[in-house]
């Protein structure tokens, strides 16, 4: 698709097989949402779905797992800088869904600005190898030669994504870098209202040649026969309605082929003022405008949009009005047009189950602002665009309807409540949300509310004046948080930083000794074989290092002079260090005993050399355990060992961990832990 303003609507393209594919028919109209006109033709007829994910796994796939973690989230990395590069043309296709620059905002920005984050947690928190260790190593013989070790890896599968229409960048970015890092290539399946904006972010990634061939795909049109396709190392990542989603689990694939299914539906969710808020306190204003924002924003098209206004009866006229004020100020109209706050919801189809949802609600509520049937409306029509004006509705006591009917638009209900139970109790009725918000400023009010919302909610925001300045909002799913919710809201889980990334691998108990473990697992296990070399590690490059390198020091007798100095320079007078006869009743020492921090520096002293050389900077210890008292008098000794290499993407250095071990004079160990280093790569 070259240019979706031109006068004939093009025919959008799939992208398969490392080629182009334009359908045979001449595909089904899309329109813009504002003015009507058709913006472009989908179908994907003729498309052969087998090839296109036969392509995924024999090219794809093995494309993505011959790179690092690393070397993939640099791949992301410069793709999302690309697409920067982009936007004001996915400004201006984003405009003809109904977005409003703030809208599409959230989505463009927010989509790249997830690739982002997501590549740099692929840097910092991975290793830069292919396989990832979880946890420690388990003992399970009794003598030490014999482990078990928890390690994800790669599956040899693809990762399949139908999202909705509501996002289209936002939507796919958000599932592509995780299962990219994880080594899965992607076919993307956009919904078709606003896929023109999709294939336009396919169409610019494929031509930047940053990804590998066959990581990415794209089908534009009907998904019919997909899931056919698709078998035990393979996943679909699914956002959109209840009743596509349990459509979706009946599939013989999922019943009985071993498919993993995440769903993220529409959830009722919910804000509650705490029963702490009065009319004067700040946190009124921001609960007003945290549900006024969710009403609008998106026209209210968000799958983590206030649907459920809980609030306490005494405060109800209150928060009604100040609701009605805000919304009275929201102009609606042409996206592109001045003022105006609010755009056009997605179809006229879309707007049309809206208008139902809020008859529905009508039996059980009364609309105390906003006419879903009639706007004015700023530089369109209000009959051929997909207009609607905001909707607030406030319930009548004991309603039902609003804790069961999802209206996917600008509108929500007030619903009251008489205590903390009656509002956790409310808030279930909506049988499981993607996410909550708390507006209190009382500590016991957000920790009740906390505990009895959670089981309940993917992710609950706890709203107060202290982190209002510095919040998201409540419905902006984060990269670094999880997003997902159980029940009604489809009981998956995307996002959350590096949990993605493993969400999409496989988790495998591995049982060894400890040099297999060590081979397998390309790092350092206690227990495995050691390498003593006459160089010093600390002279060799990351280049010449090689996990299990060692060193074994010379010993050191810590004398009552070192613990004494020890207390005195650093301030660190606590009795077991300087009073003996307090420290002889402490039944863990018997006696003064040398300062923990004291033995690790002393320790640092017998292994570290001096003169300049490969090794930068120490930057961190980890896991740092303090196992047995050392003693004046007492003599102690290190074993440093290479544990773990991970060469830094377009750095001239690298990082390296290293198990540290230190014994008395009797062979017990006193500490360890592991000390991380930076070393030039040459």
């Amino acid at each position: 698709m070259t240019d979706i303003t031109a006068t004939a609507a093009p025919l959008l393209e799939s992208y398969a097989c490392g080629t182009w594919f334009s359908a045979s028919d001449e595909g089904e109209p899309l329109l813009d949402a504002t003015t009507g006109e058709e913006v472009a033709r989908i179908s994907a007829t003729g498309l052969d779905l087998a090839a296109m994910t036969a392509h995924a796994r024999e090219v794809g796939g093995p494309a993505l797992r011959s790179l690092t973690f690393h070397e993939r989230s640099a791949a992301l990395k410069a793709m999302a800088k690309m697409l920067g590069e982009h936007k004001d043309e996915l400004y201006a296709l984003s405009a003809r869904t109904g977005a409003t620059a703030r809208d599409s905002m959230v989505d463009i920005d927010g989509g790249i600005g997830t690739v982002f984050s997501m590549a740099s947690k692929g840097t910092r928190e991975l290793p830069n190898d292919v396989v990832v260790l979880d946890g420690q190593p388990e003992r399970l013989g009794r003598e030490g030669t014999f482990l078990g070790q928890h390690l994800y890896t790669s599956r040899p599968g693809v990762a399949v994504q139908i999202n909705a229409f509501n996002f289209p960048v936002w939507g796919m970015l958000e599932k592509l870098a995780p299962a990219f890092i994880a080594g899965l290539p992607t076919i993307v399946k956009p919904a078709s209202q606003t896929a023109y904006v999709t294939e336009a972010v396919v169409r610019r990634i494929i031509e930047s040649d940053l990804l590998p061939e066959g990581s990415l795909q794209l089908l534009c049109g009907s998904p019919a026969g997909l899931l056919d396709e698709l078998g035990a190392q393979d996943s679909v990542a699914f956002t959109g309605s209840a009743a596509t989603a349990a459509h979706l689990r009946q599939h013989p694939s999922v019943l009985h082929g071993g498919v993993r299914l995440g769903v993220e539906a529409d959830s009722l969710n919910c804000s509650i003022l705490g029963t702490d808020v009065g009319v004067d306190d700040p946190e009124l204003e921001l609960f007003v405008k945290g549900v006024v924002t969710e009403m609008t924003v998106k026209a209210g098209q968000k799958c983590t949009a206030i649907r459920r206004v809980l609030v306490p009866e005494p405060m109800a006229d209150v928060v009604v009005e100040a609701i009605s004020q805000r919304l009275a100020k929201i102009t609606v109209g042409n996206p592109t047009s001045d003022g105006v706050r609010m755009g056009a919801l997605a179809s006229l189809a879309q707007r049309d189950e809206v208008r139902k949802a809020v008859q529905a609600l009508r039996a059980s509520a009364e609309i105390v602002f906003g006419n879903p049937d009639v706007v004015d409306v700023v530089d369109a029509d209000a009959e051929t665009g997909a207009f609607m004006s905001p909707v607030l509705l406030r319930a009548h006591p004991g309603a039902s309807e609003p804790h069961d009917i999802e209206p996917f638009g600008p509108v929500a209900t007030v619903i009251t409540y008489t205590d903390l139970d009656d509002a956790v109790r409310l808030a279930a009725r909506g049988q499981g949300s993607l996410a909550g918000s708390i507006v209190s400023h009382d500590p016991a009010v957000a920790r009740a509310l906390t505990l009895g919302l959670a089981p309940w909610h993917g992710r609950l925001l706890v709203l107060d004046r202290t982190s209002a300045a510095e919040s998201t909002g409540h419905g902006s799913p984060l990269p670094v948080l999880v997003h997902g919710g159980p029940g009604r809201a489809g009981g998956g889980e995307e996002l959350g930083g590096v949990r993605a990334v493993l969400h999409h691998m496989q988790r495998s108990a591995i049982q060894g000794s400890p040099d297999m473990l060590s081979a397998i697992s390309g790092q350092w296990i206690t227990g495995s074989a050691r390498t003593e070399t006459p160089v010093h590690p600390f002279r060799k490059s990351l280049a010449e290092l090689a996990v299990g390198d060692t060193i074994s020091t010379s010993t050191r007798t810590v004398t009552l002079a070192d613990i004494e100095h020890f207390a005195e320079f650093t301030g660190d007078t606590f009795y077991a260090h300087t009073d003996e006869a307090a420290a002889q009743k402490n039944p863990l020492f018997g006696g003064i005993v040398a300062h923990g921090y004291l033995v690790v520096s002393l320790a640092a002293g017998l292994f570290v050399d001096p003169d300049p050389g490969p090794v930068l900077a120490n930057f961190g210890v980890d896991r740092l355990r303090f196992l047995t008292p050392v003693k004046a008098g007492d003599t102690i000794q290190v074993t440093l060992t290479v544990k773990q290499i991970t060469p830094r993407t377009n750095a001239d250095y690298g990082e390296v961990r290293w198990d540290a071990t230190v014994v008395n004079g009797s062979g017990e160990p006193v500490a360890t832990y592991d000390v991380l280093t930076l070393v030039a790569k040459q």
